[in-house]
This record gives structure tokens, C-alpha cells and sequence, in this order.
């Protein structure tokens, strides 16, 4: 009998599911068509109205894989519950046995409501009803939780389960791009939200945002069966999170370890007393106007400039609106943060504070309103920034410099992979990159050293370069013909029979390569970072020519015969945007000043054919892996050079999907990424990366697109949040980490230094030319000095620099530099991280030093003239080499009605492209008239 009954209840839970999965009631709502589970009645399907047909913010096409206990929908909640005075928590979760839920009476304002308990275990002390409802025309889901017992019960935790569609399983690229989206929070307390970015780029999206109280106190990662389609927590499924309104019992238990994001709470209910907790979902009219969207739903809204990174010698800007009063501010660590209120904005609503940055790390402001709302605003203090260059640079060519004539795979010497946990470079590792000096991961820290000689070159580091590139890149890692290896390193213990591969080590897996593996060259992804060492130590060679032996006329012809290799029909995803491939553009722009036309022919031609393959499909963004961030950088860079205006867009439209800009550091301008530590951190496992190396280079198109658009403050924002994000992960030692573990039970930076170098490039270099100038406008100058300045084709080489913009909102403003005066020229004291690059927006004038760093840019908005005091280093930058004078490069990234072509206002000579300015008395001055 017992038998019997054991069966019965078994039969009865698998028609409970199937039906769950496949019977559903429709509702509506003034935004959306909406559909429920019939028996959980969980979110099935959520349809913007007026959109596409075939796109749904919620996945329905994959309930079917998804229908059963413990997967998560959108209406189930998650609690950790105790007697008050009691120690043991106890656990529930709507998701864990379903079970059908007993449907409440519906009317006026709510759509369906039911009582969840059914499916909660018997003994989780509260009883609680889910309704969801329409409020001022809003959609909102709203969960009545009451204490049932006679004893107070305290609440230690308390979830509500966000399930949108980022399924990317068995979808073609076009299906992934027009059906799914991703969504990132502001773990911000009350003023928290989530935004949930279609990948198209262009329709509309959705902001989750708190009702009543109910703040966006943690964010947790959901833990569900990874064995079965449509395959979570994986490359094609990234996996589902939590909107947490309490987090102490986790913060006691599984994250007693870390410092959280906010400070833990629990709340203690009275024998039956009810509180209200609930999400509101509105649609935005576009992803660039969700600061709008939260305006309009009355939550705080926060612009931070130059963002929510802030080294210690620049100051931040922070500017709230919301309609209640500031009441406080506190920031945790004491003293971590100071800040000043100031007046600088210039419309209603806007209040605005100067922020300094003491203490190193994490830091988190909590704002406290009038009205009871509080907020946090999460930043992450760096050195000063160009100190933080300097420390980087030091660290890689002194504790991560392996130099061992002995090693049997010819490593040294190199800037090789290291371990910041045990401190010691990475010599073995199953993944044979790592250890091997190619791939992202392998190659990551010398390609970061070549890119910092670049944009703060130093004797001793470029001296230890030049070793790196002729004794082991040059005739060991790249072969005489210009191809290059996976790797160097190999598991083959027949042909190192001397060299102890650690027993520990489990050598089995598919990327334990042998030597034929690690030898082969078929990978283009490889290419770019040979490349982008060999440009770095041509702009050394060309502009520090006292620092180097080899000459510049041999760095830059190795850059071009590594290029040819890679596009010589021979190499595998060389049609596919590659990461860092800006450097390639980058190459091309320096052979058109050297004047070398035959490469400029070749190149040209190569990156034409790919740029029109492109051109030719609609989603040209692929790469390896079934979806990826990496390739609309080049997608971008070559359909801008080449006019294809429309592939352009359509590459930034992606970008603008899956980069966000929050009030969080770690999100802030933090580019899709979720797993890249699978093949590059020490700690394996599919999460949202926070500034992996996807911040840097996809603000690359970004930052690109505001300078040909300078009033789009939008992508300043974001752009700026992504090439600053480099910053964040170079520890006080110099380490630089390949990126940030984001689970709420880590928070920590992994150990692996792994991919960071693509990450430091994108901060280092970037485009910067207006295509639409470059196809079909000309410039007349009036001093035969300028015939020959190539206005329109000559690219800014650093991004990472300085932007001076009037805001419409608050005035006068600098993104990497400080405003000391605003009458009645603006001056700027230019404090971001490289000092070789100013953009001033309001005439589009993009300024670049090949050489030398800006010290001070005034400018005038009348007259529109720029004065310039430029220096031999940067100041804060040890150890860097002094300029022998000064190269300045000047290009017009858009027009603007009534401003004309500026040039210096005096006779300076000129030398490939870029006026020479002479130093006296330890820096040079320069006039730049229109």
C-alpha cells in the first residue's frame, strides 16, 4: 500500500510539471501581453506590445526544457527563515517540489493572485501570497509575506528569481540576436534596478525597478542542474539570478568570507503581521534613455563622472536627482571617500558633489533621502592613475620576468603568466596557453608590457621588451614566415624527457595540447597581440629613439609581415572580428605617415575584402564561441573606415545591448563577459565577469562613435566606464588580474594575471577618425606650413585620455581631468591615466601627443582657440623616459557648424604627420587657432 501511494505521488508530481510547462492564462497590461503557468502561475511569456512578433523578454520557446523543480521562474521566491532567538535557519524555495498553487479571487487592479502555499516545504513559517497586478498602468509583481506562527519570525533572507531570456542554446545567430537579451543589475539598494538590454541594440528595454520598500539589497546567483539542454550555467546559457530584498543569512553562511556589496539585513515580523515586498516592470523608450525611464517611475536617479573608478589624484563628480532632499551621506570604509557639495549643475532637480578618493578599493557611498530611501554608490579607488601605469609596468618585467636560458620550451626571456595567490609565475598549467605565451591567456602579460611602453615607455622595461621580442617572441613563438603558435609550452613528456610536468596536474583534458597542437598556427586571434608588440615598440622606436636598439623601419615591417600571415588564406577566423584588432587600424594609419604605400596597399586590400564579407550579413559578430562580445570591435573599426555605415551601427547597436552604465564600479561600463575564466582565470566556472577584457576593447567602437557624435553624452558614459575598468584591476603591488568574480560568495579578483593584457590594450589605444570627413571632405588651409596635416585620416592613438564637454545638465566638465577654471576660457589640468590624448567635444578637435603629455588645455568657447602646455613625462608616472620633444597630432572628428580646422599659431616643423614641438625650460607651449 505504502508502495502504491509512493507511485501515486510520483505520477501526480510529473503531471503537475507537464502541466506547469504547458498550460498558461493570458493577461494584459497597458505595456504588455502577458502569459502565466496555469498551476504555478509563474511567468511564461512577457511581449512588449507593438514590438516584433517573435521576441518575447521571457524565454517561452524553452519552458519545455525548463519545466522542472528546482528551475527558476519569474514569480517563484526564495527565503531563509527563523524563530526569533533562534540560531538555525530554514530554507525555501517556490521552485524546489512543485506543486500547483491555490488561486485567489482576482479583480480590479490585480491580474491573478494565488496563495504559494502548496509549494513551499511545510515548516517555513510564513505564509505568503503572490499577486500580480496593474498600478498607474505599471505591470508589478507583488509577494504579501506574513508571519503565521505565534512567534515572531525573523526574516534572514528573502529573493525574488529574474528569469529572462539569455538562452542562446540551439538559436542561429540571427535568432540570438532578434530573440534574446541580458540583464545586469545597480545593486543599489531602494534606488536599485535591473535593466534587461535586448541584444538587438534597438528595441526597447525593460527596467525592473523596486515597489515600496523593497531594495535591490544583494544579487545571487541562482545554482541550478547543468546536465541537461538547454545546458545552464554554460557558454550558451549563462544561468539565472536573484533580486534580493534581505541578505543576512547568506552574508553569516555562504559569504562570511567577502565584504558584500551592501550591508546585510533581515527583518522580524510580529505573529501575523504582513509586509509587502514587489517589482515593477516598465518598458523604456530605448536603451540610451533608461535614466529617463527611472526619472519617470520616481526613483533616484545618479551620473557619475568621470565614472565610479576613481584614482587617487583626480577628483569624481556625482550629481542625484530624485524628488526628496539628501538627508545624509556616510561611506563605508571610514574615510575611504570624502566629498563636498558643489554647484555645477545647471538644471532643475539636479543636486551635484565633488568626490575625493583616499583609501585603495572598494568603497561604497550610502545616500540617505528625506523620504526614508536609501541608496549606495559603488566605486573602486585606484593609485593615482599614472602611477598605476607605472606599478603595472614595474610588476611585469620584474616579478612576472622569467628568465631561465634552461627551460626546455624556450620561454625565456619572457613576461610570463603569474599566480597572485602563491605569488610565482605560472610555469605549468593544463591549459597550455597559459603557461605557453599565446592565446589571450598566455600572452596576455606581455602583450600588457608592450602596450604600457607604448603609452608610458621606460628604459629598463623596453630594454627588457626588445630581449622578449628577439630571443623568444621572433624565432621561438613566431615562425620566420609570420605565422604563430598556439603555444610554446606542450604536454609531451617523450620529447622533455628532463623537465617535471607536476603529478597533480590532471594532463588528460582536450587543451593539455602535444606539441603538433601547440605548434599549430591556425589560430588568428594569436596574431593581433604579435602585432599589436611589435606596433608598441615601433611608436617607442619611432618616438623615444634613445630607448631602443632595433629600428623603428624593423618593427613596424614585422607588424606588416605578421598581419599578411594572418590574411593569407592559411589561418583560421581571420574573416571574424579579432580582439584588439584596432591595432591593425592603428598600423595602417602610421604606414600612410611613414609613407610605406605598398603596405598601406596590401593591408588596405586585406581588411577591405573582410570588411565587405561583412557588410553582407547581418549579425557578422562571431567568433569561436557560439555567441561572443569580442568581434564587433573590428566589426566596427573597418565598416567605419571603409563608409559602411551601416554595419557600424549596427556593431555599436550590439555593444550598447550588453555594456551597461550603473552607478557600480564593477558594472559600470563592464562589457558582456561570463566564460573566459573557464579558459583564462584559477578559479573555472561559469559568471558575469566584471571588467574582463570585453570593458576595454568594446569601448573602443564606443568612444569612437561619441567622437563622431559629441553631444551623445550616453556613450561618454559608457565608453569612459570601459576604458577606465582597466584600472580597477591593478592591485597596489602592480598584479593586474584578469578579472573580477562577481558571485556574491567571492568577490574577489582571481588570482590569474590569465587575459588582462587585451583588457589594458583597449585602455591603451582606440580609433578615433571620422570616415564620413576621410570619403568626401577636403579642407582648405591658408599657410602653405599645413599643406601637408592630413586632418581627416589621421587617428587619435589613445583613447584613455581626457574629454572636455559642456553638459547641458552640469556644465563645464572633464572625463579624465580637472576644471580650475570655466571664465572665460575653460583650462583643464589633464589627469587621466596616459596624458597623450584631449578631445574637446564641443569643436570635435582630438588632440594626440606621440610624444610628451599634456599638462594643462585651455579653451577659449568664443574665440575657439586651445593653449596647451605639454611635458617632457607625465607627472606621477616613475621612472618614465622624458620626450626629446614634444608630437602633436591634430584631427577633426566631426563638423561642426562655424569651426574650423585648427593649427598651431605658429611655424612648427613637421614630421610624419605631426607638428614637433620643442621643450624649454622643461615643458613646451602651443596655440591652436581655427
Amino acid at each position: 500500500m505504502r508502495l502504491k501511494m509512493i507511485l501515486r505521488a510520483v505520477v501526480l508530481s510529473i503531471i503537475s510539471a507537464h502541466a506547469v510547462a504547458q498550460s498558461t492564462i493570458t493577461l494584459d497590461s497597458p505595456s504588455f501581453s502577458i502569459q502565466l503557468n496555469r498551476d504555478s502561475q509563474t511567468l511564461f511569456s512577457l511581449k512588449p506590445k507593438g514590438g516584433p512578433s517573435n521576441f518575447d523578454f521571457v524565454p517561452s520557446d524553452k519552458m519545455s526544457a525548463r519545466n522542472g523543480n528546482n528551475q527558476h521562474h519569474l514569480g517563484d521566491i526564495t527565503f531563509r527563515v527563523r524563530r526569533a532567538g533562534t540560531t538555525a535557519w530554514t530554507n525555501a524555495d517556490s521552485s524546489s517540489a512543485r506543486r500547483a498553487v491555490t488561486v485567489l479571487p482576482a479583480s480590479g487592479s490585480t491580474l491573478a493572485a494565488a496563495d504559494l502555499t502548496p509549494t513551499l516545504p511545510s515548516g517555513s513559517l510564513l505564509s505568503i501570497t503572490r499577486r500580480w497586478v496593474v498600478a498607474n498602468n505599471q505591470l508589478e509583481l507583488l509577494f504579501d509575506v506574513t508571519n503565521s506562527q505565534t512567534t515572531a519570525v525573523e526574516i534572514g533572507a528573502l529573493g525574488a528569481p529574474l528569469e529572462f531570456n539569455n538562452i542562446f542554446t540551439d538559436r542561429t545567430a540571427a535568432q540570438t540576436n532578434e530573440q534574446c537579451s541580458l540583464f545586469d543589475p545597480y545593486i543599489g539598494q531602494d534606488a536599485g534596478f535591473v535593466q534587461v538590454t535586448p541584444l538587438l541594440g534597438t528595441l526597447p528595454p525593460l527596467v525592473v525597478v523596486p515597489v515600496g520598500k523593497s531594495p535591490l539589497e544583494g544579487w545571487r546567483f541562482l545554482p541550478e542542474s547543468t546536465s541537461a539542454t538547454p545546458f545552464y550555467q554554460s557558454q550558451t546559457f549563462e544561468g539565472l539570478y536573484e533580486w534580493q530584498f534581505h541578505t543576512l543569512a547568506y552574508a553569516q553562511n555562504e559569504w562570511s568570507s567577502v565584504t558584500p556589496w551592501n550591508a546585510a539585513t533581515s527583518v522580524t515580523l510580529q505573529p501575523g503581521q504582513t509586509r509587502t515586498y514587489g517589482l515593477q516592470f516598465r518598458l523604456g523608450s530605448s536603451i540610451r534613455n533608461i535614466d529617463a525611464t527611472l526619472q519617470a517611475a520616481g526613483r533616484p536617479v545618479t551620473v557619475g563622472i568621470p565614472g565610479f573608478i576613481l584614482p587617487t589624484d583626480q577628483s569624481g563628480k556625482l550629481f542625484l536627482n530624485y524628488a526628496s532632499a539628501v538627508q545624509s551621506i556616510s561611506v563605508s570604509p571610514s574615510g575611504a571617500l570624502s566629498w563636498t557639495t558643489n554647484s555645477e549643475a545647471r538644471t532643475s532637480g539636479w543636486v551635484g558633489y565633488t568626490i575625493t578618493a583616499n583609501t585603495f578599493g572598494r568603497s561604497r557611498l550610502t545616500i540617505t533621502y528625506a523620504d526614508g530611501t536609501v541608496q549606495t554608490v559603488h566605486y573602486h579607488v585606484t593609485k593615482g592613475a599614472t602611477q598605476a601605469i607605472s606599478t603595472l609596468g614595474n610588476f611585469l618585467t620584474t616579478n612576472q620576468w622569467f628568465n631561465d636560458p634552461s627551460d626546455p620550451f624556450t620561454r625565456s626571456p619572457s613576461v610570463i603568466s603569474y599566480d597572485r595567490e602563491v605569488n610565482a609565475i605560472v610555469k605549468n598549467d593544463p591549459r597550455a596557453w597559459i603557461p605557453g605565451l599565446s592565446d589571450e591567456a598566455g600572452a596576455g602579460s606581455w602583450l600588457a608590457a608592450a602596450f604600457k611602453q607604448f603609452v608610458q615607455p621606460n628604459a629598463a622595461e623596453a630594454t627588457k621588451m626588445e630581449q622578449f621580442i628577439n630571443q623568444t617572441l621572433r624565432p621561438h613563438l613566431q615562425n620566420a614566415d609570420g605565422t604563430v603558435k598556439k603555444s610554446v609550452f606542450f604536454y609531451q613528456p617523450n620529447l622533455v624527457p628532463n623537465y617535471q610536468y607536476p603529478s597533480s596536474i590532471n594532463w588528460g583534458n582536450w587543451w593539455s595540447w602535444n606539441q603538433a597542437a601547440s605548434f599549430a598556427i591556425d589560430r588568428a586571434y594569436d596574431y593581433v597581440h604579435v602585432i599589436a608588440a611589435y606596433w608598441s615598440m615601433y611608436r617607442v622606436a619611432r618616438n623615444y629613439p634613445g630607448l631602443v636598439r632595433t629600428s623603428w623601419q624593423w618593427y613596424i615591417q614585422q607588424a606588416v609581415q605578421t598581419t599578411s600571415a594572418m590574411t593569407g588564406g592559411r589561418v583560421g577566423y581571420a574573416n571574424d572580428g579579432l580582439m584588439g584588432e584596432t591595432v591593425i587600424r592603428l598600423l595602417l594609419d602610421d604606414l600612410k605617415r611613414e609613407g610605406l604605400t605598398a603596405n598601406v596597399t596590401l593591408i588596405e586590400g586585406r581588411m577591405r575584402t573582410r570588411a565587405q564579407a561583412w557588410g553582407r550579413t547581418r549579425y557578422p559578430f562571431g567568433s569561436e564561441m557560439a555567441w561572443d562580445s569580442t568581434g564587433q570591435e573590428g566589426v566596427y573599426a573597418w565598416a567605419k573606415y571603409f563608409g559602411d555605415a551601416t554595419t557600424a551601427t549596427n556593431a555599436l547597436n550590439s555593444i550598447l545591448a550588453y555594456q551597461p552604465t550603473v552607478p557600480h564600479w564593477g558594472y559600470n561600463g563592464n562589457a558582456r563577459r561570463y566564460w573566459d575564466n573557464i579558459y583564462g582565470g584559477k578559479l573555472q566556472r561559469i559568471e558575469r565577469q566584471l571588467h574582463h577584457y570585453g570593458s576595454g576593447l568594446n569601448a573602443l567602437p564606443v568612444i569612437s562613435a561619441f567622437q563622431s557624435a559629441p553631444t551623445d553624452y550616453y556613450l561618454l558614459r559608457v565608453g569612459y566606464g570601459g576604458l577606465s575598468g582597466p584600472l580597477s584591476n591593478i592591485d597596489s603591488g602592480g598584479f593586474a588580474s584578469a578579472s573580477f568574480h562577481s558571485f556574491a560568495d567571492t568577490l574577489k579578483w582571481d588570482a590569474y594575471s590569465g587575459d588582462y593584457g587585451p583588457n589594458f590594450a583597449g585602455h591603451a589605444m582606440g580609433i578615433g577618425e571620422n570616415t564620413s570627413c576621410y570619403t568626401k571632405h577636403t579642407f582648405p588651409f591658408p599657410d602653405s606650413n599645413l599643406a601637408n596635416i592630413r586632418v581627416t585620416d589621421t587617428l587619435s592613438t589613445i583613447l584613455s585620455g581626457a574629454f572636455i564637454l559642456n553638459h547641458p545638465d552640469f556644465g563645464w566638465q572633464a572625463f579624465g581631468g580637472t576644471v580650475t577654471a570655466t571664465s572665460p576660457a575653460v583650462t583643464v589640468s589633464i589627469k587621466d591615466s596616459v596624458r597623450r590624448r584631449v578631445f574637446i567635444a564641443p569643436i570635435a578637435a582630438l588632440l594626440t601627443l606621440d610624444a610628451g603629455a599634456f599638462s594643462t588645455v585651455t579653451f577659449n568657447p568664443t574665440s575657439h582657440t586651445v593653449d596647451l602646455v605639454i611635458l617632457p613625462a607625465a607627472d606621477g608616472a616613475s621612472g618614465a623616459a622624458s620626450a626629446p620633444n614634444g608630437r602633436l597630432v591634430i584631427s577633426q572628428t566631426a563638423t561642426v557648424s562655424g569651426v574650423g580646422v585648427l593649427r598651431p599659431s605658429t611655424s612648427l616643423s613637421q614630421d610624419a604627420g605631426a607638428f614637433v614641438i620643442p621643450f624649454s625650460g622643461g615643458q613646451g607651449r602651443v596655440t591652436l587657432t581655427p
